[in-house]
């Protein structure tokens, strides 16, 4: 089995590697891809916006499975083109994609599928917000005002805060962009990213995750598209993955099988663990960038053979997912000023280790790898426990040298120092 995959991230990185231990993937191809999966898949520049230009690709190589990383390629319907050529796609059409490219449309799914999530509205007119803002935040009880881009932005379209000027201001900066704004309630409790492969009806989790989506330490400073992430959670009581997929996942796939949108691809739940049980924060329509780097590091299934069962509607015949025992610990090393505008084209040191996943990486004429983006590498440790994990991945952090970058130092430690719990009801 060939197998294309679109992307250029750190994510793709990981899912490139996890293909390759596959027995039955007999060729790997992305595109446009980086530094890194370059030295493992051959490697295309084509516009993975343009379903014309990916189907050519896919013709092009010889692939028998497509598999979509990012999430815009997915939302303007790329899947939809590959499959229209007869190619298995493993990733949602464009309609289901909005559970993801349209928060709007995502809670009018989880209203009707009766999913828990937070109290939310929507504002598409700067005359209505600052009423809107009144019914949130510290006047109504909330701790904080939570303010989003309605579509998709990245993982940084997002302000927290009990600010109201600061509120306002995110808020007003999206209307005046021509994006409408979702104001949302706090939701109390720790984050917990579940990722389901998904046919239809038919719903598999994988270990649950947690990512670290601010720029420093103590989650301190502006949003990113994350800093890191670990797996699993050992603070997770046994059968939460279990209730997950049972009150949140399931539903919304079977609500969506309804509306004659059926997923088919990765479906990402992010929850808050709150005092009244998981709420919805946010679904996604594919891996998620870092968890999939740490997620993918303990997997023992054949990952090929499960995403072509899914592209081809046999995802309910596999046997059951296979893990390896211990934990994963997965690091971003950033660009010098990211998440705002990074510098770039600084030469990199020890990133052709194992263990180094590449993101914002790009190779010169001669030979040096440089960085081309804000968030440049991952690193992945894994060990018996997350204290061992942790060990491992920051160990291999010190060996990389990149003028300016940056790193967060406390993915994961809380939960290995046994500080996280749920909410009490």
């Amino acid at each position: 089995m060939h197998v294309l995959v679109i992307g250029s991230g750190a994510r793709e990185h990981a899912l490139l590697l996890a293909l390759r231990r596959d027995p039955e993937v007999t060729g790997l191809s992305v595109a446009p891809g980086n530094a890194g999966t370059a030295i493992i898949a051959d490697q295309y520049d084509v516009d993975i916006t343009s379903g014309e230009a990916v189907v050519g690709l896919v013709r092009k190589v010889g692939a028998d499975l497509v598999v979509v990383g990012p999430e815009v390629p997915l939302v303007l319907g790329v899947a939809d083109a590959v499959r229209a050529a007869g190619i298995a796609c493993f990733g949602p059409t464009r309609d289901a994609a909005r559970i993801e490219g349209s928060k709007a449309f995502a809670k009018d799914v989880m209203d009707a599928a009766g999913v828990r999530t937070a109290r939310s509205e929507i504002v598409d007119n700067p005359a209505h917000l600052d009423t809107a803002l009144d019914r949130f935040g510290p006047p109504s009880g909330d701790p904080a005002w939570v303010v989003k881009d309605d579509g998709l932005a990245a993982g940084k379209g997002v302000v927290v805060t009990a600010d109201r000027e600061a509120a306002r201001a995110h808020a007003a900066s999206l209307l005046d962009s021509g994006h409408p704004v979702l104001l949302e309630s706090f939701l109390d409790g720790p984050e917990v990213s579940l990722f389901c492969v998904v046919d239809g009806e038919t719903v598999v989790p994988l270990l649950p995750a947690q990512d670290f989506k601010r720029v420093g330490d103590g989650d301190s400073g502006p949003n990113t598209g994350g800093m890191g992430a670990y797996a699993p959670l050992p603070w997770l009581p046994e059968g939460t993955v279990d209730r997950i997929v049972r009150d949140v996942v399931a539903p919304v796939a079977a609500e969506l099988v309804a509306r004659d949108s059926a997923f088919s691809g990765l479906l990402y739940a992010g929850l808050a663990m709150t005092s009244q049980g998981p709420s919805v924060v946010e679904f996604n329509c594919r891996f998620g960038d870092p968890e999939t780097q740490a997620v993918l590091a303990l997997l023992e299934t054949p990952l090929g053979q499960l995403l072509h069962a899914a592209a081809t509607g046999r995802l309910a015949d596999q046997q059951p997912l296979r893990w390896h025992d211990g934990a994963a610990v997965a690091v971003v090393l950033a660009a010098e000023n990211y998440p705002g505008r990074p510098r770039l084209g600084d030469a990199i040191t020890g990133s052709e280790a194992d263990g180094v996943l590449h993101a914002g990486t790009a190779r010169r004429d001669d030979g040096s790898i440089v960085s081309s983006g804000g968030r440049v590498l991952s690193v992945v440790g894994t060990g018996p426990d997350l204290a061992a994990a942790r060990d491992a991945a920051y160990g291999l952090m010190s060996s990389i040298r990149l003028p300016g970058s940056h790193f967060r130092t406390d993915i994961g430690l809380a939960a290995a120092e046994g500080r996280l719990s749920l909410p009490q009801a």
